[in-house]
């Protein structure tokens, strides 16, 4: 059964809460760089001198779910078979990950932020994708099927922006957590974040304009033939 409008609104809503997840993944992995292998850098890390071990494990495991996420976000997008199988197997792997990191954060610092948004938004998507297989969505909102282009390059151009916008914003949202006697530590990664972000706004609005373009091919053939 081909999806109708509301599963396709609800089938492009769910690819772009799994890419922004994989974002968010990478961007607290990578955040955690400070905790994890430049602890004596920063003294409000220095609780966790004794756990470094932990928080370098934390590192390599997020940033690897989040890049998994990235192959599963485009696998969504093109209707790849077990695409939302492998989706809920990376945002369940993110969900417990996110809370033993969370659960740690709390017991040897006393605060868990942003180690908590990240568990967050793994369990908030997770949540989603399975809502989406309730009896009365299921039917509508398909994953394995092809979609025309112009659905699947509007799916992925969305996923594409919504990530690099928070790529690019991590400064703000991540800066009162980072900040310590004023220096804001997400600017010791500004330009990989600049690049990255960047390259998810570019490539975004790319997919757009070929889902554009695709739409009004579509439109033009069907003109035809009429």
């Amino acid at each position: 059964m081909k999806s109708d409008r509301l599963g396709k609104i609800l089938r492009t809503a769910a690819i772009i809460l799994v890419g922004l997840t994989a974002a968010m993944n990478i961007l607290g992995g990578v955040g955690t760089t400070c905790a994890a292998f430049l602890t004596k850098q920063y003294p409000p890390m220095w609780a966790l001198m004794d756990y470094r071990w932990l928080y370098q494990l934390f590192v390599i495991v997020t940033v690897a779910i989040g890049l998994v996420g990235v192959w599963t976000t485009i696998g969504l997008a093109r209707g790849r078979k077990n695409a939302y199988r492998d989706a809920l197997i990376v945002l369940a792997a993110g969900t417990l990950v996110g809370a033993v990191h969370m659960i740690a954060s709390l017991a040897l610092r006393g605060k868990a932020v942003p180690a908590n948004v990240k568990l967050y938004l793994n369990a908030l998507t997770l949540l989603y994708a399975l809502i989406l297989r309730l009896p009365g969505l299921r039917k509508r909102v398909t994953f394995s099927e092809q979609s025309d282009g112009a659905d699947r390059a509007t799916a992925a151009g969305m996923a594409a922006i919504v990530s690099g916008i928070t790529v690019l914003s991590v400064f703000y949202w991540a800066g009162p957590s980072h900040t310590h006697s004023g220096d804001n530590w997400v600017y010791v990664l500004q330009t990989p974040i600049y690049l990255a972000g960047g390259l998810l706004l570019v490539a975004g609005l790319a997919q757009l304009a070929r889902a554009v373009l695709e739409a009004y091919r579509q439109e033009a053939a069907a003109n035809s033939n009429a």
